[in-house]
């Protein structure tokens, strides 16, 4: 079986809407933001709820891409452009795993290695002044980190092209869930040792409250913009290499884990073939029929893209923010929106 992409070549988009349900019971956590909690709103429908935003998604989306274990991409995605960043002769971070992406600070605020930024500026240079040139920006960004014209990015530094370069996301994705009712519960940390120790040093029993929530419907809606992909004028093949990786990481994301958040656990209840609801008729490929057009799209624009490597070996230090803070509740939802991609 192959992939025939033809169905989207006037197509301004790709739009699916996919159903989720809790994988058991029918309670779920939400995505929760410092200061606000759950994101609850009004629609005609009744109360709505946003389960999991577009910045949280894009992180998941990246992930799926990432082999953990040997600390590279995936076999099937052998071949894309990205930065890896080593410390102390080690693997440190990457471009798929970290939030900003090519604006990491690991990759251009280094102090000791700046052989990336300098090839940067390089690659970049004529950008300074007039309008930015959308064309070089994308090459770029394929030669050097190919998911940032999928993902977006921000380059914010000053010295390349004064902070302007910027790139919108041309894949999103994000849950809500509608129809929605809060399930108030709770619990207690219980200190069997010592119950009326001190609870602020850690000790003692500690009863907390905790709202979930149910609902009627959960949805999964991506949106693949098409426009934007043939907009940054890099031919053919190009696109068909984003689109392809675009939809290989929907289809990552659906086939494997959709555990949120400790109490978010969620599964596909779409029925098979997966359709898009824009363009009508358009059926997301089992994940072997993408990976397999991946390896010829790569091959295809090989010459275009480069694995680079960036040291960073300056001092790690805590922010006065983080070292005045105090420890968290536990929770592994309350920081998955607190960065842009």
């Amino acid at each position: 079986m192959t992939m025939d992409l033809k169905p989207l070549a006037n197509a301004p988009r790709v739009l699916f809407q996919i159903q989720l349900e809790p994988l058991q019971g029918s309670r779920f956590q939400p995505t929760g933001f410092p200061g606000l909690g759950a994101a609850t709103f009004e629609t005609r429908a009744g109360t709505s709820l946003l389960v999991e935003s577009a910045q949280s998604l894009a992180n998941r989306l990246e992930a799926v891409c990432w082999d953990e274990a040997a600390q590279a991409p995936r076999k099937a995605l052998e071949g894309i452009s990205y930065v890896r960043v080593e410390r102390h002769k080690k693997y440190f971070t990457s471009t798929l795993t970290e939030s900003h992406r090519i604006n990491s600070p690991y990759i251009l605020e280094g102090k000791k290695d700046r052989s990336f930024v300098n090839k940067l500026k390089e690659e970049l240079g004529g950008l300074d002044v007039g309008p930015v040139d959308r064309k070089l920006l994308g090459r770029t960004l394929l030669k050097f980190d190919v998911m940032s014209l999928l993902h977006g990015v921000f380059l914010a530094k000053g010295d390349l092209a004064g902070g302007r370069l910027r790139v919108a996301r041309a894949l999103s994705a994000f849950v809500e869930a509608d129809g929605v009712r809060v399930a108030a519960s709770g619990g207690v940390k219980n200190d069997h040792v010592n119950p009326s120790g001190s609870t602020k040093e850690g000790f003692g029993n500690v009863p907390f409250a905790r709202d979930e929530f149910t609902a009627e419907r959960i949805t999964l809606y991506v949106n693949v913009d098409l426009a934007q992909v043939r907009g940054y004028g890099l031919g053919e093949k190009v696109e068909k290499l984003l689109v392809l990786l675009a939809l290989y990481k929907v289809r990552a994301l659906l086939s494997g884990s959709l555990r949120f958040r400790t109490a978010c656990d969620l599964k596909v209840v779409t029925p098979e073939p997966i359709t898009a609801e824009a363009p009508r008729g358009l059926a997301l490929p089992p994940l072997e029929v993408l990976e397999a057009e991946l390896r010829g799209a790569i091959k295809a624009c090989e010459g275009d893209m480069v694995v680079t490597t960036v040291t960073y070996e300056d001092e790690l230090k805590k922010g006065k923010e983080t070292a005045d803070s105090g420890d968290n509740d536990g929770e592994d939802d309350t920081t998955d929106d607190s960065s842009e991609k």
